[in-house]
């Protein structure tokens, strides 16, 4: 047996909006909408990150994104309008830029991730 999909749920308040500022996010629209509380974007093969509305669990939310220049994908969120936070330095080479959803679900952009140390 094996593990084929990763699916990371992402509790939001409103779907519409939420949907335009992950839009945002991602640099565009979901892959795929199977239900009206529920927008998905395929990041990688086999992994997703759902949005789906739960208002009770809204906010409470961390999600963080790997990403291989962590400058550049700053400087495409500004463009995009998006305000993502200053660079901070956490340990053996990764650097962080955390922002937040209209929720106030937490997103970290990881540069320098590894899967070993």
């Amino acid at each position: 047996m094996s593990i084929n999909h990763l699916l990371a749920v992402v509790p939001v308040s409103d779907i519409a909006t939420s949907r335009q500022w992950y839009a945002s996010l991602f640099g565009r629209p979901e892959d795929n909408n199977p239900m009206p509380s529920l927008v998905e974007w395929q990041v990688l093969p086999g992994a997703w990150v759902q949005v789906f509305h739960d208002e009770a669990r809204a906010g409470s939310g961390l999600l963080n994104l790997a990403v291989d220049d962590l400058e550049g994908h700053l400087a495409a969120l500004g463009d995009r309008g998006l305000d993502p936070g200053a660079i901070t330095d956490a340990n053996k080479g990764v650097r962080l830029s955390a922002l937040t959803d209209p929720d106030g679900n937490a997103v970290t952009l990881i540069g320098g991730f590894r899967v070993r140390y």
